[in-house]
């Protein structure tokens, strides 16, 4: 019972989208832009069979596509920022929230920011000493083929790589259980976990 009402009020408590697309920056900032991560189909309703709600929190469009997280195909989008660069990204955007109901344990993956150069996506943990973690890897990264755009009136080149692959990062899976309570082996290694398309912005001279 405690399970379902707290499933109601995360679905209550974040925007319904749909139709919604993958890829949508928010402003064009040379060398980092936004985009929307997207969980595969059916892993919401994987985890809440384990006793664990994945939501979204913060980020301008974080919310859930289909009726409700715990739907067959149910699943949450994310706002985060991209970087091609190491001089630190100017937006914040959706924070990762796992939260296990069997025991009131939270595990928060704090402003993800997606890494091109690095093929990961790198969070801050609070519950684990707010460590730094690459947290996911694009696993298709190697395949991923770049269109660019140059707009000269603009003064503006875009890049975009169409279908970035995300699977949690190699151990991450066991640190997720552990840090929930949950049983070892209870998320499998390098669980398929989102798709992205993903753009870069940088300057004509």
């Amino acid at each position: 019972m405690k399970r379902k009402l707290f499933s109601g009020i995360v679905a209550v408590g974040l925007v319904a989208i749909s139709g919604l697309t993958p890829a949508a920056a928010d402003a064009a900032k040379p060398g980092q832009s936004m985009t929307h991560i997207k969980t595969l189909p059916g892993i919401t309703k994987v985890l809440e069979g384990a006793g664990v709600i994945l939501y979204a929190q913060g980020g301008a469009t974080s919310g859930v596509i289909g009726d409700s997280i715990a739907a067959d195909a149910g699943q949450v989008v994310l706002h985060v920022p991209i970087t091609g660069t190491k001089s630190g990204v100017a937006h914040a955007g959706s924070n990762i929230i796992f939260f296990n109901t069997a025991n009131d344990k939270s595990l928060t993956l704090r402003n993800p920011i997606i890494d091109l150069a690095a093929g990961t996506i790198t969070a801050v943990i609070p519950q684990a000493n707010n460590a730094a973690v690459a947290v996911l890897k694009i696993t298709n990264a190697a395949e991923l083929k770049a269109v660019v755009t140059n707009d000269r009136k603009a003064k503006l080149r875009t890049t975009a790589y169409k279908g970035a692959a995300l699977s949690l990062a190699p151990g991450v899976a066991a640190t997720v259980a552990s840090l929930l309570g949950l049983p070892e082996g209870a998320l499998p290694d390098g669980l398929a976990f989102a798709t992205a398309d993903v753009t870069l912005y940088g300057k004509i001279k």
